[in-house]
């Protein structure tokens, strides 16, 4: 079966489908004459039985769209800010480079509780960053970049533009609820498919606890993850938790099983682990990865 590809891409209606294929993004316009497609062979799930006010489920390799329930809607991040946060700090610095906490790391919200004066390299504050989603860390991690705080969360825009991700602010590095600072759960999966592909981001989210070291002092301690998918559910690989009063329950994750991988996004639900849970369940339960040429 050959499937011809037009700018924008839609496939072509004459091809017999059980049900529309999913759409794909503008990312797979460069395809060679080969796509491996998750196709759906049956549809159990509905946008009403989820309390999460967006999700998006897409195929990490090709971009395929498997399910979304508004995908586009502006949402508070909470700390699926500090993705970027993290991914411009792994951009950024030497990982062995170490600093020094300040005082105005001191922040509100969840932290690593990271004391002023310590000092850690910025390896075990990505850590610190990501697993217990330490606002400390990540303001250190962004008071650590050549022109400061303010210069960093600049980055962390300018990053996300080169990223297509439109629809998406920060005016922090932490989550923490200011008006303004806004995504999209489409902009999240596009954030989180690049992110999982840097190598030093997807060992650290995938991660149920880390050990730091204070380095004046030689002191470890342990770190333990907000995911409590973490080992609970087959192939699952990370990514990160969020929550504030505005925001609700947030959570990205990704999961591999047989080759295939899909990146769930739920913003703004009442059980975003459980919903989570079945839309991962239900994504490889109701798709095939087929082979498909294009021309």
């Amino acid at each position: 079966m050959f499937l011809f590809f037009h700018q924008p891409f839609h496939p072509i209606h004459a091809v017999r489908y059980e049900y529309e294929p999913p759409r794909i993004r503008q990312e797979l316009f460069t395809l060679p004459t080969e796509v491996l497609l998750p196709t759906r062979t049956k549809n159990t799930l509905t946008k009403e039985q989820f309390t999460a006010n967006s999700i998006m489920i897409i195929d990490r390799e090709s971009g395929a769209v498997l399910f979304e329930k508004n995908p586009d809607e502006s949402r508070y991040p909470a700390s699926l800010t500090k993705m970027m946060t993290a991914l411009v700090a792994i951009e950024s610095y030497d990982p062995s480079r170490v600093v020094t906490i300040q005082e105005e790391s001191q922040a509100i919200g969840n932290t690593a509780h990271l004391q002023t004066g310590e000092q850690y390299t910025i390896s075990d504050l990505l850590k610190a960053t990501l697993i217990p989603s330490g606002n400390d860390a990540a303001f250190a991690l962004a008071s650590a970049y050549e022109g400061g705080y303010f210069a960093f969360v600049q980055r962390m825009n300018q990053r996300a533009k080169e990223l297509s991700m439109n629809h998406t602010t920060y005016l922090n590095v932490s989550g923490v609820e200011q008006e303004g600072h806004s995504t999209t759960a489409r902009d999240i999966a596009t954030l989180a498919r690049v992110a999982m592909k840097n190598e030093v981001f997807q060992e650290i989210v995938r991660l149920k606890s880390a050990r730091i070291v204070e380095q004046k002092s030689g002191q470890e301690r342990t770190i333990e993850s907000t995911n409590q998918l973490l080992s609970r559910i087959e192939g699952i690989e990370g990514i990160k938790t969020g929550w504030t009063d505005q925001a609700g329950e947030c959570l990205v994750t990704q999961t591999t099983r047989d080759g295939h991988t899909i990146i769930t996004v739920v913003l703004a639900s009442d059980d975003r682990f459980g919903e989570t849970r079945t839309l991962i369940e239900w994504a490889f339960n109701a798709h095939e990865w087929k082979m498909y040429q294009v021309e």
